[in-house]
């Protein structure tokens, strides 16, 4: 192998490591995540602090995300599916969704598209460079993050499938 193959396969593999890291999510698994303030679609205030002492899948996505997009079908059956459950600890479920956009009403149309009912929706039209996905180094959708009812990280960019496993093994039987 030459030295010139040998250096474009070194420079490929450098290339994607970087890349790797740089797309990881800040929080890992275990670690309290920053909490936040900001206005929901219906113009409430909301701080993720308030949520302490539920589940919560924070969720950054785009209604110009396809993959983001062909998520929500899921994300809506996990939310009927749990909502409305007792968990271990007294604690319930919900699902913030962090939309980076550009356009609102892009944005709300998706929302009311997808039917996601739930009332946690929050615009960041700075897109990447928004407050919420700054503060959480997102720089892919779709992110997720399901926090525990201390608001710590319990999966990082989990799937669906594992999110509704977890959730389920922890839903209080009403034997």
């Amino acid at each position: 192998m030459s030295k010139t193959n040998l250096f474009f396969i070194l420079a490929i593999l450098i290339f994607f490591a970087v890349r790797y890291v740089y797309k990881m999510p800040k929080y890992k698994e275990g670690e309290a995540v920053a909490g936040f303030d900001a206005l929901l679609a219906d113009g409430a205030a909301f701080s993720l602090n308030q949520l302490k002492g539920n589940y919560v899948l924070l969720s950054f996505w785009g209604s110009w995300c396809g993959p983001c997009r062909a998520d929500n079908p899921e994300l809506v059956s996990l939310y009927h599916e749990f909502q409305g459950k007792k968990f271990e600890g007294n604690a319930g479920f919900e699902i913030v969704s962090v939309g980076v956009e550009k356009k609102q009403e892009s944005w709300k149309r998706a929302i009311a598209s997808d039917q996601m009912a739930w009332k946690y929706h929050i615009l960041q039209e700075q897109g990447f460079d928004a407050p919420i996905p700054s503060l959480y180094k997102v720089r892919e959708i779709p992110t997720k993050y399901l926090l525990g009812p201390n608001l710590q990280v319990i999966m990082a960019n989990p799937g669906l499938a594992q999110i509704r496993e977890f959730l389920a093994d922890k839903v209080v039987s009403s034997r």
